[in-house]
């Protein structure tokens, strides 16, 4: 008996493997805080074979068909499983179901082994619905899905461990009022499995349209495509990229609830087209405003921006500590100069996440803020959280804070070695806040005074 269970899962599987000749995607959108999205349409572009297409709400799924493969969800009907996602996955992981009849559906879990380790029945309406799936053990797993005597399966690859072994019902993704409506778009363009495929999605978020942030990958399988969006359903937005009067385009990062500048500002005019003026000066009691631009080796202007004294940052505008400082200075309409305490703001929120944290020191955060070259090289094992050390695995945040030759009142620091960028916040005695300063030996961030007439960077965050 055993050997024959063996059997018909090791069909099951070669089932499964047959069936890969037929690349369903389907398509959902999330926020920033990972919360459901409705996505408005969905670009696909197949960048190897040169074709496009869009898919207009509510249609968010895609067949493509390799070669002369027959596809299974017409053959069953609209009956069908989408690939679980994320796969493989830790534990837990989220699996669409759509249906296209009425009646029970049974959902079962087998094991390698072709045992059922768990079984989940449910009734539910036509339209696609959504499933977590947790299993306690790792493996290679089989989700099979049985309505009025069709069949749907997955294959499933869980690396980590959940809490017991449960299918639980989330809730429906999309409601299908009909029959008589097409479950989902099949493309007649040609498809090679591994085709450079890329994935743009378009949504209203609070009103706005937006659009989501590019997936580009090579397409070999069947999967679910989360498509991300910039911005919260409960208001906070933060679109992909914001230009300054120059026309200067600089692109975007959500951090926690904060929309911040991921590259150095450049501009040489304020928002209303006065002129900064070039040049600098050592006079800590000066309050004429300078920008500085200098050709630092290896880094352009478009990565390390420019310099800028206090009082041009802040282009008459007093101190500030309140977050936000509403201080426009030297942003673009609708963004302003962080006061210190947003900066503490945004450090505090990178040391909650232990994703960004290098180690298990919360203050260990420098290499999730820093870009990923540039730096001065650091090799010794010893101090692997630092800056310099292996900085292809910096960036986690995506801040991309890249070093820059600041000015520090009377000479340059060495390229390579720093980055620092200004907040509003006076200190007093000619001294304001840095507000955030990386240093390439630096495990951890740090804030500190510095005179007005120094030379530094800024970042600005939307209001």
């Amino acid at each position: 008996m055993k050997k024959q269970t063996f059997t018909l899962f090791a069909m099951l599987l070669m089932f499964v493997a047959a069936s890969a000749q037929t690349v369903t995607l389907t398509f959902t959108g999330h926020d920033i805080n990972d919360r459901y999205v409705q996505l408005d349409s969905v670009s696909v572009t197949n960048q190897t074979k040169g074709w496009s297409e869009t898919l207009v709400w509510s249609d968010t799924v895609l067949t493509m068909q390799h070669g002369t493969g027959i596809d299974e969800t017409v053959a069953n009907g609209g009956f069908e499983l989408s690939q679980n996602n994320p796969n493989p996955f830790n534990g837990i992981t989220v699996v669409n179901l759509t249906v296209a009849d009425a009646g029970a559906v049974t959902l079962e879990i087998a094991d390698v082994n072709g045992k059922i380790v768990e079984t989940h029945r449910v009734r539910p309406e036509i339209g696609t619905h959504q499933f977590r799936i947790s299993l306690s053990a790792t493996g290679t797993y089989v989700l099979t899905a049985r309505q009025n005597g069709k069949t749907s399966s997955i294959k499933m690859v869980c690396n980590g461990t959940g809490n017991g072994n449960r299918i639980e019902y989330i809730g429906i993704v999309e409601t299908r009022c009909t029959t008589s409506l097409r479950l989902k778009s099949t493309t007649t363009n040609p498809f090679t499995l591994g085709d450079e495929m890329e994935y743009v999605g378009f949504a209203t978020i609070n009103g706005e349209m937006m659009e989501g942030q590019r997936v580009t990958q090579a397409q070999t399988a069947s999967e679910t495509i989360v498509l991300a969006f910039a911005a919260s359903v409960d208001g906070q937005s933060c679109p992909p990229t914001v230009t300054d009067i120059d026309g200067n385009v600089y692109n975007t990062v959500m951090i926690g609830t904060q929309c911040w500048m991921k590259e150095n500002l450049r501009t040489t005019h304020y928002a209303n087209n006065d002129t900064i003026p070039a040049g600098f000066t050592s006079d800590a009691s000066n309050t004429d405003p300078y920008y500085y631009d200098y050709a630092e080796s290896g880094i352009d202007l478009a990565q390390r921006g420019l310099l800028y004294n206090w009082a041009a940052v802040m282009h008459g505008a007093t101190s500030s500590e309140a977050n936000p400082s509403g201080v426009q200075g030297i942003c673009p309409d609708g963004w302003h100069v962080p006061s210190n305490a947003e900066w503490i703001q945004l450090t505090d929120y990178v040391s909650s996440q232990s994703q960004y944290v290098c180690g298990n020191d919360n203050n260990n955060i420098a290499k999730s803020l820093a870009d990923t070259s540039g730096w001065t090289e650091r090799t010794d094992d010893n101090y692997p959280c630092e800056v310099a050390y292996n900085q292809s695995a910096n960036n986690a945040t995506g801040f991309s804070a890249v070093p820059v030759e600041d000015f520090n009142g009377s000479s340059y620091n060495d390229a390579g070695d720093s980055a620092s960028f200004w907040s509003s916040t006076a200190s007093g005695n000619g001294y304001a806040w840095c507000g955030l300063h990386l240093f390439y030996w630096n495990e951890s961030v740090e804030r500190y005074n510095i005179g007005m007439a120094n030379g530094y960077s800024v970042r600005c965050v939307r209001n």
